[in-house]
């Protein structure tokens, strides 16, 4: 038995639980997987020439930098959503996203929707009641407690999604950009570990005014 193999296997298992406190990764083999992954991939960045941001040589910092591009990526997308579903019944982009989630992962509390849309209940609340309108969704009693109401896509949900999903494909094809395969797996994977790290604070929703003061106090942050 090569016992300084599982030594180092130990380690590698603590630093994980030490560095994983703000629950980035499930607790499990997957999580720990996703991690070792994460670490080699970070090492490979290390290696390579640091990229160029706007105000880069004025002092502005990467993490200013991220979350400016992540604000133009976002109205870029909404730009392309906005055209993907001009001259059609629906009133935003978030419309047909509530409709793909429930054809994606089936019928669902109307709270577990709009969590999946990273969206305030009162919004998400309007968003459903919209479909509802439209006949595109509709409520029926939950299997497993007959007290909660559950909402699922309709026929007729299906079928207008149905009419604009080759624009949306077009669309999501277009955010994209010309990225090559290889980069946009590193993307979702940088993106997936970002979600990991705010989906968590974002479902204890914490009043905006306490909000940040309360992440830094709980997280540290190492600084570029």
């Amino acid at each position: 038995m090569n016992y300084s193999l599982i030594k180092e296997v130990v380690g590698l298992i603590e630093e994980f639980e030490s560095s994983n406190t703000v629950n980035a990764y499930p607790s499990d083999i997957q999580g720990f997987k996703r991690w070792i992954s994460d670490q080699e991939s970070n090492e490979e960045i290390e290696d390579t020439e640091e990229p160029y941001w706007e105000g880069k040589e004025n002092g502005r910092t990467a993490d200013s930098a991220i979350s400016t591009l992540l604000v133009h990526l976002n109205r870029y997308a909404r730009t392309y959503s906005k055209s993907a579903i001009s001259e059609s019944h629906f009133a935003t982009q978030e419309d047909f996203i509530y409709l793909i989630n429930l054809k994606a992962f089936g019928k669902m509390a109307k709270m577990e929707l709009i969590k999946k849309n990273i969206q305030d209940k009162p919004v998400g609340m309007l968003i459903i009641a919209r479909l509802l309108k439209q006949g595109w969704i509709e409520q029926t009693e939950s299997d497993v407690d007959k007290r909660n109401k559950v909402i699922s896509v309709t026929e007729k949900g299906l079928e207008a999604l149905d009419r604009q999903m080759d624009k949306i494909r077009k669309a999501t094809a277009i955010v994209a950009g010309d990225l090559n395969h290889k980069e946009k797996m590193d993307l979702i994977r940088i993106l997936n570990k970002l979600d990991r790290f705010h989906y968590p604070i974002f479902c204890r929703h914490i009043d905006s005014r306490d909000l940040i003061k309360t992440v830094n106090d709980e997280y540290s942050f190492e600084k570029n």
